[in-house]
């Protein structure tokens, strides 16, 4: 087997609040004011390989956009590694980590709020590969007009503010700018969850159509079961900053191993002749400032045993490339 493109092992991200001036003015007065803990990655292992999609699913404040952020080095993470062909970001210096940075990119969840207003898209996607001397000034715009072709939109657009396009115009400006540093990998953070249903269906294709035209990897972060499924290789399934069960997709989708992951796919809306009560999953996603002892899903699982609460499972191969986070698998 090849080495990944990218490689994560024990990558945990933490939040810290310190205690402000009131609170330590408070504290005088015989407060109780301390310092909040907010664990929002915990302990992630998961390996990308060129030209794969990844999909990353879970419910909202499990920690996935914060994974990506991680990943496209945006945040760094609190401990743990990662690696990009093989090598360790965190020592990468020069050329080197220039490289890294410019091969990884991001596209945003709200097209609305990741436009600058005040400049224009020659601007916005222009900029950065001017910076970084992939283009000349004199060659920018024909640059761009380029970039925009690739992506769906007219050139002539280029002279035009975010505030002039409709919102999948706007996201698809978003993809142009991650486009032209010529990336070869890209986290897409719910990247269409901000779009009407037709346009969503328009944006997948296209991200399908860059993929396989420029051979690019995609980190797909979404909470959209059915985008996910059509649109990756593998999904990874995450809970409370964990990863719960990571498989290739047609088989989770088929077998999926996991208590949570079930629960999801059963509450999946289908088109069927009967008629059928839906269910959300019982209780709420637990709090990252109060996680549950053992494993995280436990409070929840109808499957739950004492163990459970008392012992956090690991990830481990359950059957050929299917790992799953679950007790019951040791039955």
């Amino acid at each position: 087997m090849t080495a990944p493109l990218l490689s994560l092992r024990g990558i945990t991200k933490r939040f810290v609040q310190r205690v402000d001036l009131a609170g330590k003015i408070a504290n005088v007065f015989g407060a109780n004011q301390r310092e909040t803990l907010v664990q929002a990655v915990s302990d992630v292992d998961l390996d990308v390989a060129e030209g794969e999609v990844v999909g990353l699913v879970g419910e909202s404040g499990c920690g996935k956009s914060t994974l990506g952020r991680i990943v496209a080095g945006i945040l760094p993470q609190t401990s743990g590694t990662m690696s990009w062909r093989g090598a360790d970001v965190a020592s990468m210096q020069g050329d080197d980590k220039r490289a890294w940075q410019l091969a990884v990119q991001m596209i945003f969840q709200d097209p609305y709020a990741s436009l600058n207003p005040r400049l224009r898209v020659s601007e916005i996607v222009g900029e950065a590969p001017r910076v970084h001397g992939l283009v000349q000034r004199s060659g920018q715009a024909a640059y761009v007009a380029e970039m925009l072709d690739q992506v769906g939109l007219d050139g002539a657009y280029s002279t035009r503010y975010p505030h002039q396009f409709s919102g999948g115009q706007r996201q698809r400006i978003g993809i142009a700018r991650a486009l032209a540093v010529k990336p070869s990998f890209i986290v897409c953070d719910e990247a269409v969850a901000a779009l009407d249903v037709s346009i969503q269906a328009q944006v997948l294709n296209l991200f399908m159509e860059l993929r396989r035209r420029l051979g690019l990897t995609y980190l797909f972060i979404s909470h959209n079961l059915a985008v996910v499924e059509h649109l990756s290789d593998r999904v990874a399934i995450m809970y409370l900053g964990r990863l719960v069960e990571i498989a290739p997709a047609d088989e989770l989708f088929a077998k999926p191993n996991h208590p949570y992951t079930q629960a999801l796919l059963a509450e999946v809306p289908k088109l069927e002749a009967t008629r059928r009560t839906y269910r959300p999953i019982a209780g709420e996603l637990p709090s990252p400032l109060d996680p549950p002892s053992g494993c995280a899903f436990h409070p929840r699982c109808p499957h739950a045993m004492p163990r459970c609460k008392a012992e956090r499972p690991a990830l481990r191969e359950v059957s050929s490339g299917h790992f799953g986070a679950c007790h019951l698998n040791d039955a």
